[in-house]
């Protein structure tokens, strides 16, 4: 497997169940999200967009996945919301099309256009390593099934103040789709996980 084909098996519709683990304050924040991904093509104009925004060769590109995610996190005020979208374009090593760069028109740790390092392991989890101005970020994704996918990441502030989170993100079903997102208080947590 490749990037691109991580991000064509991670089209649809996903549940994720996170929990944020604040380091310096030793304590776990609990959320949920609704998360959209579409696969795109190469050819695809937010594709190209994307690399013409970074600079970067179009021609280059193998594909890339457009996401939008809509979620609540358990200590969020009442103002702050957590909704957003951001474009994906991977730019493969020319040798090896499980190593390159990610383009993202914003990024993970912080909401600005970013370049990151992707790379696929030897159990096909996507690990991505991005590095901002004033952070970095480690993420790694993996299926555990088809329809489960794992998600890790770790932000570190160059001050020290680090957090790191655990989601688990759960493939909809056609008639889960079209219901309710669930409020914070109906999700079940795993003690294990955290979250």
């Amino acid at each position: 497997m490749d990037a691109m084909e991580f991000f064509q098996a991670s089209a649809g519709q996903w549940r994720s169940l996170r929990t944020t683990h604040h380091l310096a304050f030793r304590q776990a924040e609990k959320g949920h999200s609704n998360i959209s991904v579409e696969s795109l093509t190469a050819n695809d104009p937010k594709v190209i967009e994307i690399c013409q925004m970074h600079e970067i060769d179009p021609g280059l590109a193998a594909g890339g996945a457009y996401v939008t995610w809509n979620g609540e996190m358990a200590w969020d005020k009442e103002d702050e919301n957590h909704k957003g979208s951001t474009i994906f374009a991977i730019v493969p090593d020319p040798d090896n099309p499980r190593k390159g760069r990610m383009l993202r028109e914003r990024g993970y740790a912080e909401i600005v256009p970013v370049v990151g390092q992707f790379e696929m392991d030897e159990t096909d989890a996507l690990m991505l390593i991005t590095e901002y101005e004033t952070m970095s970020s480690i993420e790694r994704f993996w299926f555990a099934s088809p329809d489960v996918r794992m998600r890790t990441s770790a932000v570190k502030r160059f001050g020290g103040f680090n957090t790191s989170t655990f989601c688990t993100e759960i493939r909809l079903t056609e008639n889960e789709e079209t219901a309710n997102s669930p409020e914070p208080s109906d999700l079940t947590f795993s003690s294990a996980l955290g979250w």
